[in-house]
Order: C-alpha cells, then sequence, then structure tokens
C-alpha cells in the first residue's frame, strides 16, 4: 500500500519509512509529494493531535496517511514534558534545547526516582475520513547525560528497560544505553513507535475489509480490549476505547 507520511520531522520520517516499509508499504512524505502544508496541534492529547495531522495532510494528498504524535513522560515531573515534549524550550524542533531543559529540571532527582516513558499515538487516515488510532508505549528513565548519536529528540537521554534482539524478541536493557545508542533492529522491537506500528499492522487488514461497501466513516481506537482506560499525565488524558 502507498501510504503518505505526514511529518516534516527527518528523523521521525526515518522510523517511520524503516517500519512500514519493513511490513511491504511504500511509503512517501508529505514533503515529497508537494505538500507544505503544518497543521496546528491543537489536541490536548498524542492521539488527538495524531487525528488532526493525520486527517489534514491525507485531505491534501488524496492517499491513506499515516501521522503520529508522540512525546516523552516524566514521573517525577507529573508527565511533563507530554504532548508538549517538542516545544518543551518554548520553541518548537529544538532537541538541544529541549534536552537541556529535561535535565535541568531533573537536577538533584536520583535515578531511581528519574522513571519516564515515551508514548506513540499513530492515526492512519482513509480518504473518506475512515480512522485507525493506536497507542504505543516504552518505559525507561531519564539519563543524567547525553549518549549516542543515532536518535533524534530526547533520544540520547532516555534508557529504554529493554532492547530488541536479532532472532526476535527483547532483553533487559542490560547495559543501560540509551535510544540513541541502540541499532535500529534494537530500537524498533521495543520503541513507544515501533509498539504502536506493530499495533497498526496487525489491525489494519481486519480494518480495512470491514470498511469495503461501508457508508459512514467508523473509528476504531487501539481497539482490541473491551474497556475504557484513562492515563492521566501533565494535565493530558489519553483515553482508548472500543468502538
Amino acid at each position: 500500500m502507498l501510504i503518505c507520511a505526514a511529518t516534516g520531522n527527518a528523523g521521525k520520517l526515518k522510523e517511520i519509512r524503516r517500519i512500514l516499509e519493513a511490513q511491504g508499504h511504500t511509503v512517501k512524505s508529505q514533503k515529497e509529494l508537494g505538500i507544505t502544508l503544518e497543521p496546528e496541534e491543537t489536541g490536548a492529547t498524542f492521539a488527538e493531535n495524531a487525528r488532526i495531522k493525520a486527517r489534514a495532510i491525507c485531505e491534501a494528498a488524496g492517499l491513506p496517511t499515516l501521522a503520529d504524535d508522540s512525546g516523552l513522560a516524566v514521573d517525577a515531573l507529573d508527565g511533563a514534558p507530554g504532548v508538549y515534549s517538542a516545544r518543551y524550550c518554548g520553541r518548537h524542533g529544538d532537541d538541544e534545547a529541549n534536552n537541556d531543559k529535561l535535565l535541568a529540571a531533573l537536577s538533584g532527582v536520583e535515578e531511581g526516582r528519574r522513571t519516564a516513558k515515551f508514548v506513540s499515538a499513530v492515526c492512519f487516515y482513509l480518504p473518506g475520513g475512515r480512522q485507525l488510532t493506536v497507542l504505543g508505549e516504552c518505559p525507561g528513565r531519564v539519563g543524567f547525560e547525553r549518549a549516542g548519536s543515532n536518535g533524534f529528540g530526547y533520544d540520547p537521554l532516555f534508557i529504554p528497560d529493554e532492547v530488541g534482539l536479532a532472532g526476535g524478541g527483547k532483553a533487559p536493557n542490560a547495559g543501560g544505553r540509551s535510544y540513541a545508542q541502540l541499532e535500529d533492529w534494537e530500537k524498533d522491537a521495543i520503541s513507544h513507535r515501533g509498539v504502536a506500528m506493530a499495533k497498526l499492522d496487525k489491525e489494519l487488514p481486519a480494518f480495512l475489509a470491514a470498511g469495503e461497501g461501508a457508508g459512514a466513516p467508523i473509528t476504531a481506537i487501539e481497539g482490541s480490549l473491551g474497556f475504557e482506560q484513562d492515563y492521566k499525565r501533565d494535565g493530558d488524558r489519553l483515553t482508548r476505547t472500543l468502538r
């Protein structure tokens, strides 16, 4: 399937393309399709922002579109920076300043209290309005200094609890390596975005089949469990609902 990736972030695009192409899809970025639109992310949750981006770019591209909104939630900071991760320092996309502010905010916080998780909401949006949104998380902690260069955003500071294995599966991150120190395959197997993309891959065939001949738009939100669960992080509400 040809999918438009709704992002202008080069690091995120590289990761999205790598994961989707491994699943057998062809990916074109919005830039490659000549789309310069940058939707304003006004949502209160990762899922809302992902849907805002996916819908706007899908309508412009006329193609199935995938958008991701993700961020870091640090327990000692009551879930901050949360949905404001990309603009934590006050400017959008300034990775170095965002990391500096995070380190300053955690100054004096001991290792045992630096627990955190990365969260990714991925929205797959079809022309006509049908959409599928999935949520992925990766638990870990925030390091005391940057480590590694194979990543972007908060990757040099985030130390995941586990890493992926070459033959499949995962293992404890015994070496305490950051996201930015992992090989691509080690990261994709356990990362918040990798987890969300794996869920999307699993849900997509049934989602597409359910829409054949359907009239009204159908929305499925991380929908394999019959319950609703709320996450409270820095005033953000992440809701998972079966529909």
